[in-house]
């Protein structure tokens, strides 16, 4: 097994809203229950941003997280990467606030939207950058405040969603290759079963409901149980690894009795899976960060573990990598 990646995840930190909306909250909104929420989603809280709590105001929360739980200073990050998909502003950038609420006085900043793959593409960039030498240092946020794009009269959709935030520091390391192996993908045709719209109200054709998100869970759910257990045998194949090797399989959390499909088809075994859905919900870019700091915390992940990270969902895309977790 080889690798040219020259980076490693030195710290982390996570933030969710103090607010908890229950599956009881949730009875008094719409025609459910919290029986038939658990038995579809697995999920039976999931934290809400307030009002005037935006996604910039989280993802400082997770940095301030990292920043205490191991003592690193982000003074010298040379860029910020930040995925969401529920910015407070079309520009500037989340990521932009987030430099300016920090007060780094020179960095550069970016935000990406891939939906919920995106705090893996971000990791996938920072590796790149460091490992290519451009920068020593990156700041990686997925952050987001779906609870501001959600339907709350659609019984299907707002069940599902919550806010939340995760933040890693990728730093160069000449002695320790982090990043095993990567892959992503794209299968565009999709992007109609999971949308909001912005400056068009049509999609190939399709018109569009406009304001909150829309999401077709049947094919959604189709579509990641068919192609996410050959995308993780793709990653092994790239990887020369066997399934054995992974310590922990990480996917984004978007719906427990999905994760339990995938791991039926795939390679790794639910046994060895770390979500963040039952008490966080679908948080989409934050998902898989929420779902390690979980682990930690629970002396699950431990540093010298094997981790497969694999976010998943919009587009429709994908993102996943292989990584030596070594903090």
């Amino acid at each position: 097994m080889t690798t040219q990646s020259k980076s490693r995840i030195t710290a982390i930190g996570t933030y969710v809203p103090e607010k908890v909306l229950s599956n009881a909250d949730l009875e008094k909104l719409v025609d459910t229950s919290d029986e038939w929420i658990v038995q579809r989603t697995g999920m039976r809280e999931r934290r809400i941003a307030e009002p005037e709590q935006y996604v910039s105001d989280l993802a400082i929360g997770a940095v301030k997280d990292m920043i205490h739980r191991y003592g690193v200073d982000v003074i010298d990050v040379e860029m910020i990467l930040v995925a969401t998909s529920t910015p407070e502003y079309t520009f500037p950038s989340t990521a932009s606030r987030v430099q300016s609420k920090l007060g780094i006085k020179s960095t550069g900043a970016l935000d990406l939207n891939a939906a919920c793959a995106g705090f893996v593409y971000a990791l996938q960039m920072a590796d790149g950058l460091v490992s290519s030498g451009i920068y020593r240092k990156v700041l990686v946020i997925g952050a987001e405040t779906l609870s501001k794009i959600t339907d709350y009269t659609d019984r299907t959709t707002c069940v599902l969603f919550g806010d939340g935030a995760g933040a890693v520091l990728v730093e160069r390391d000449e002695n320790h290759s982090g990043f095993i192996a990567s892959l992503s993908g794209t299968f565009g045709e999709g992007g109609i079963h999971l949308y909001k719209t912005a400056l068009s109200e049509k999609m190939d054709g399709q018109d569009l409901k406009s304001g909150c998100l829309v999401q077709n869970g049947r094919e959604i759910y189709k579509w990641a149980v068919r192609n996410i257990p050959d995308g993780m045998r793709a990653l092994l194949n790239k990887a020369s690894m066997l399934a054995d090797e992974i310590n922990w399989f990480v996917p984004h959390s978007a719906n427990l009795r999905m994760i339990e499909a995938i791991c039926e088809r795939g390679p790794i075994p639910l046994e060895r899976t770390l979500t963040s859905v039952e008490y966080r919900g679908n948080t989409s870019a934050a998902s898989i960060p929420l779902a390690l700091q979980l682990a930690i915390d629970e002396g699950r992940l431990k540093s010298g573990d094997c981790v497969m990270l694999y976010g998943f969902g919009g587009g429709m895309t994908y993102a996943s990598s292989i990584i030596d977790w070594s903090i």
